[in-house]
């Protein structure tokens, strides 16, 4: 016999979201530990040299990028316990 559909507790634990969640928090990583695309001085910003402007930079972008991953994971935490989306 085929079995039509898995019980909802037997989803895939790695889905597209969770993976678009991962790359999110991974990428100020891989920023940030690739320092050669960063290690100069210019192009300063108000007198700030780029090494330390595109460092600062990243902290919002970290920011923004974790916020996006907690609201997609926790959309999608939602959905498979069956309520409904906000």
């Amino acid at each position: 016999m085929t079995q039509s559909a898995a019980p909802p507790d037997r989803r895939p634990v790695v889905t597209p979201t969770r993976v678009i969640a991962g790359v999110c928090l991974i990428a100020p990583f891989v920023a940030m530990l690739w320092v050669s695309s960063y290690a100069r001085v210019e192009p300063t910003l108000i007198g700030i040299p780029f090494f330390y402007w595109y460092q600062m930079a990243w902290v919002l972008i970290s920011t923004v990028l974790t916020m996006v991953a907690y609201k997609l994971v926790q959309r999608e935490q939602r959905a498979r316990k069956g309520g409904g989306s906000r």
